[in-house]
């Protein structure tokens, strides 16, 4: 099935975990076309819509991570904690700038739906006002609710590592910006998953949040891609009915990600003993990290 198929193959041998830290990235967005993608303004609006919702989640997980470090006693699971930290303060950082260097240069307002991500990541998932075992049960379920929207990064970082975005026109920088930040997914995924099982988050309720995130991510994207499809003049306004035909056939030409073998992956989760190292390799994520534009840009 179409949908289903990789872009590329490996061949790569995994070397296994790595030690985490931030890269320093440098983007120039000077004349970013917002139809990134020209031969597929859908998609791009799809992929765009991460730009809005990102920065707010990773400052939520690294607002949660800071708060659960205290109580993590193992030395390498607190050294791969802060590599994760400093890699996705460095994602929101970058994300943030796109919002307004390339999308309000191009006529988007972000800020209604910013707005919206400020309030589900700093409200419905930020810290809540409890003491006790209260407050550390509302923490470990914040760090399992990362644990879940983490498995997802690292899939789709891995998807886009192996996706031919060439073939549609895709500007090399955007396509740059998120390989970069979908190598580092895959270099780190494993980080949050040990943690959430470190605090005690476990099949059961991992696999209960899981049916809850899924959904609910899934939506957000939606919604963000309707919200950038609004706002551009250069393409109808189309009712949610009308734009979902259009992602899917973006996901049938290779330009998204197609929803079964997201929900696939996202099943794979609930087998007793799952671990997030099948998704994807560490070794390509690697290489590509060596090679980035941005990161070599920094370098030079």
């Amino acid at each position: 099935m179409k949908l289903l198929r990789r872009a590329h193959r490996r061949v790569d041998v995994d070397p296994g975990e790595v030690a985490l830290h931030a890269r320093n990235v440098r983007f120039d967005w000077a004349d970013t076309p917002l139809h990134w993608m020209p031969a597929e303004p859908i998609a791009s609006h799809l992929i765009n819509a991460l730009n809005l919702l990102l920065p707010e989640g990773e400052r939520m997980f690294c607002a949660a991570y800071s708060e659960a470090l205290p109580y993590v006693k193992d030395e390498k699971l607190r050294e791969a904690m802060l590599g994760f930290i400093g890699q996705e303060s460095m994602h929101a950082e970058t994300h943030d700038k796109v919002l307004h260097e390339v999308l309000a240069a191009n006529g988007v307002d972000p800020q209604p739906y910013v707005r919206q991500a400020e309030y589900l990541f700093r409200k419905s998932l930020g810290p809540k006002d409890v003491i006790g075992v209260a407050q550390r049960q509302v923490m470990v379920e914040r760090l399992a609710i990362i644990a879940c929207l983490e498995h997802f990064f690292a899939y789709l970082g891995d998807w886009v590592l192996n996706a031919d975005l060439e073939k549609f026109g895709a500007d090399p920088r955007v396509a740059d910006l998120f390989r970069w930040h979908g190598a580092e997914e895959v270099e780190h995924r494993h980080v949050a998953h040990d943690v959430a099982v470190y605090f005690g988050a476990g099949y059961v309720r991992r696999a209960a949040i899981m049916t809850i995130v899924f959904p609910i991510f899934i939506t957000l994207v939606v919604r963000g891609t309707k919200f950038m499809v609004h706002q551009d003049p250069a393409l109808p306004d189309l009712g949610y009915p009308r734009l979902l035909t259009r992602v899917f056939g973006s996901m049938w030409r290779g330009a998204l990600p197609g929803v079964p073998s997201l929900l696939w992956s996202a099943l794979t989760t609930f087998k007793p003993g799952y671990n997030p190292q099948a998704v994807g390799s560490t070794a390509q994520a690697v290489a590509y990290l060596a090679k980035s534009p941005a990161a070599q840009a920094v370098a030079s």
